[in-house]
């Protein structure tokens, strides 16, 4: 198999969500591994400069509506949640964690994650929602809990932040593949025609 897909996202963006969707049969169909990597864009707009889409005006508004008609174009149910946006990091951990026991179990908790935030409205900023729905997903809520607020997988997280913003990532979702970045989920279908054909 060839060099892996690197796939970054937070759990607050819903072109994330959309990513997190279909990535995966993407990287099957290129013959290609998916690594699942989540961050904080909080971090990266302090690099940027950039701000929480809902801000911006203009353009904020402008993100609301191609965020539910994109949801309709790839056919993804969306329900647009409140509060929003909201602090990712208890969900960031937990899937860290998740991972290093089972990256396939945890690509299923991430979607969980994402499917409750952006699906059902829950709170996905408060540690016990998150607990609770790693334990619908099978793990050990008890360890996770301990996991989460350890300063080990707190750390664990800020270099992994640092790392992706040091590779240049600033958005969500956001792909690395041989190099390569692609920013949005719009981005895609230039991702695989880059796999399936090579570099253009």
């Amino acid at each position: 198999m060839s060099a892996p897909i690197d796939f970054y996202f937070d759990f607050s963006s819903p072109y994330g969500y959309f990513a997190s969707e279909v990535i995966d049969a993407i990287g099957a169909r290129q013959n290609r591994a998916v690594l699942w990597h989540p961050i904080l864009l909080g971090a990266s707009f302090k690099v940027t400069g950039q701000q929480p889409l809902p801000s911006i005006p203009m353009k904020g508004d402008y993100a609301m509506r191609d965020i539910e008609r994109s949801a309709r174009f790839m056919q993804v149910p969306y329900k647009h949640p409140h509060p929003f946006p909201l602090a990712t990091q208890h969900a960031a951990r937990a899937f860290l964690w998740a991972n290093d026991r089972d990256n396939a179990h945890a690509r299923e908790f991430a979607q969980a994650i994402y499917r409750n935030y952006f699906v059902d409205g829950g709170n996905i900023a408060d540690l016990e929602h998150v607990l609770m729905l790693a334990e619908k997903c099978g793990f050990n809520g008890h360890e996770l809990r301990e996991a989460i607020t350890s300063s080990v997988i707190k750390d664990r997280l800020r270099a992994e932040v640092d790392l992706a913003i040091s590779r240049g990532v600033f958005g969500s979702p956001f792909f690395i593949v041989e190099g390569e970045p692609f920013w949005g989920v719009d981005r895609l279908p230039q991702l695989e025609k880059w796999l399936a054909d090579g570099p253009f």
